[in-house]
């Protein structure tokens, strides 16, 4: 799969938005980091790189349907738009459908089932942590309860060196 097509598709996707785009490329740079470091197959890799592109695609339609942008919308709603923006650029289907499922389920944290689900996860809440100004309480709860991979809780720690201070 051509990353930079997804990547170029994905900025065309989000046009007019920059907080979007600079979300989904923050959320990607993590994402390919924490895979790379902790020694992805060559296939996961890309499934991990592609759900991180592709994981909010939902947010338009759950707006414009709901008026609102919630994590539940978003599952609801992302894994079609995702699939159609997967097959215009001729993606495998098994990447598509793995992809998809991560895009429905990107804001559930129970049972996640394999480490691109995982990593995707982390990468997210790297990302949303600081974008979303979270209070260090907050912050501390999601790297105990979110973070798994040894990558991404030290990505976690450097970032945000709170989520192991003791008050």
């Amino acid at each position: 799969m051509d990353l930079q097509a997804v990547t170029a598709a994905m900025i065309a996707y989000d046009a007019g938005d920059p907080m979007r785009i600079h979300h989904f490329l923050k959320v990607h740079a993590f994402a390919r980091l924490i895979g790379l470091s902790e020694g992805l197959s060559a296939d996961l890799q890309e499934i991990t790189e592609v759900a991180a592109l592709v994981h909010d695609i939902g947010i338009h339609r759950a707006e414009a349907l709901y008026g609102s942008s919630a994590g539940k919308y978003q599952e609801e709603l992302g894994p079609a738009e995702a699939e159609a923006l997967l097959r215009t650029l001729n993606a495998p289907s098994a990447l598509t459908a793995r992809v998809s499922y991560l895009v429905g389920h990107h804001h559930t944290y129970t049972n996640i089932d394999g480490l691109d689900y995982q990593i995707l996860v982390e990468a997210d809440f790297l990302v949303n942590l600081y974008e979303d100004q979270i209070p260090a309480a907050a912050k501390k709860h999601a790297y105990t309860s979110i973070f798994r991979t040894e990558s991404g809780k030290r990505l976690c720690r450097e970032l945000y060196p709170e989520v192991t201070r003791e008050e």
